[in-house]
């Protein structure tokens, strides 16, 4: 439904150039949304499939090897689309204090990506509330250090931002001002807990709402992102953030703004919503069948390492910790399983012998070592 422009426009001055700020109507649409039909159709089955997601944690061994690497993958690609470089090989390399292959304030922006979801799932765990304050807090930890320490971390911002273009003047499309910005996050926030809307739904056009706010100075891309799996977690569709969109928003980018600027100006929210169910069902099946597969190899591998008999237990240790870093160094096995350097040097030698990890430097010291096959399903 073509609802018209979903707000108003208002003539604001900055850097020196007159342009027209774009201030959004407060949540929900008016009229209501049309749910019905197909998108009814795809709503049932996007919850039915998160369902299946959120099921498939009562079945690992161990959630956490998964949430570590699902977490890091997330990054690494909301990351990209603000366009960074940085693989997760990279990330994990950062992590060790290693050299990565691109910039290391492209990893940088990464790894405060993995610190602010880490940091807000933990405060809603607490029993924080979703909201604003929760929001800004996540905000310091995203730009706590490199690229954007300087942007006002943990603050809205104080002045008027664009997006798109060289100038205000040209720009793609200018956000409300500064003063109205923090009237519509405060209506957003109302709308955050509004229990007559269902989840899935909210999720959508609260992650529009917020995009076309643009509250912070910089990565809003990357906080509205996180806005949805918060909502998803805090809202008990899913037990852990095992649902990510961002490679989804990445493959249709063009497609994904083009909804969004039709949102504002037609008020196509089912549009949107049908983009958005799509995103949540193709994921959600991505994601359970690379659990599945990661488990099973896991499980393959571990079978593998049991036929050494009394070798086993050491190398499955060694084993257990490259799930959780499956790029390490024997000072990292050492601080994860506690074994001495040379049962651990044994244990990868036996790994190194079944095929199951690599070594990548070819150096006889200061050796790293690689659960290659791990990364690639990963990545």
């Amino acid at each position: 439904m073509k609802r018209g422009l979903q707000g108003h426009y208002e003539t604001v001055s900055t850097v020196g150039e007159e342009v027209k700020a774009f201030i959004p109507d407060s949540l929900p649409p008016f009229p209501a949304l049309e749910i019905t039909g197909d998108l009814q159709k795809k709503l049932d089955e996007a919850a039915f499939l998160l369902g299946k997601l959120d099921g498939v944690v009562d079945m690992l061994p161990d959630v956490g090897i998964f949430l570590y690497m699902f977490i890091r993958k997330e990054a690494v690609l909301s990351s990209q689309i603000e366009g960074t470089q940085s693989s997760l090989s990279d990330l994990l390399l950062f992590e060790l204090k290693e050299k990565p292959g691109v910039p290391v304030d492209d990893v940088q922006e990464v790894s405060n990506y993995v610190a602010a979801m880490t940091y807000g799932l933990k405060r809603l765990g607490e029993g924080f509330p979703l909201s604003l304050r929760l929001l800004r807090e996540i905000h310091a930890e995203l730009l706590a250090k490199g690229r954007g320490s300087g942007k006002n971390p943990g603050e809205f911002r104080h002045s008027q931002n664009w997006i798109g273009g060289t100038r205000p003047g040209n720009a793609f499309f200018v956000p409300p001002p500064p003063e109205e910005a923090a009237k519509c996050m405060g209506e957003l926030e109302k709308f955050l807990h509004d229990e007559s809307v269902p989840l899935l739904v909210k999720a959508a056009l609260s992650h529009v709402q917020f995009e076309t706010i643009h509250p912070f100075l910089d990565g809003n891309g990357r906080v509205g992102r996180l806005l949805i799996t918060l909502l998803l977690c805090n809202g008990g569709v899913l037990k852990q953030p095992l649902l990510y969109l961002s490679y989804y928003f990445k493959s249709h980018r063009q497609y994904y703004y083009d909804l969004l600027n039709g949102v504002r100006e037609n008020g196509d929210w089912e549009r949107w919503l049908d983009f958005f169910l799509d995103a949540v069902i193709e994921t959600s099946k991505e994601s359970y069948e690379i659990i599945l597969t990661l488990n099973s190899q896991i499980q393959s591998d571990r079978e593998k390492i049991a036929s050494l008999g009394r070798a086993a237990t050491s190398t499955l240790a060694v084993h257990q910790a490259m799930l959780r870093h499956p790029i390490s160094d024997t000072i990292k096995l050492k601080e994860l399983t506690g074994l001495a350097n040379a049962t651990i040097g044994s244990a990868l030698a036996r790994l190194l012998d079944l095929g199951l990890i690599e070594e990548t430097t070819g150096n006889k010291r200061n050796r790293l070592f690689c659960y290659k096959g791990y990364i690639d399903t990963l990545e």
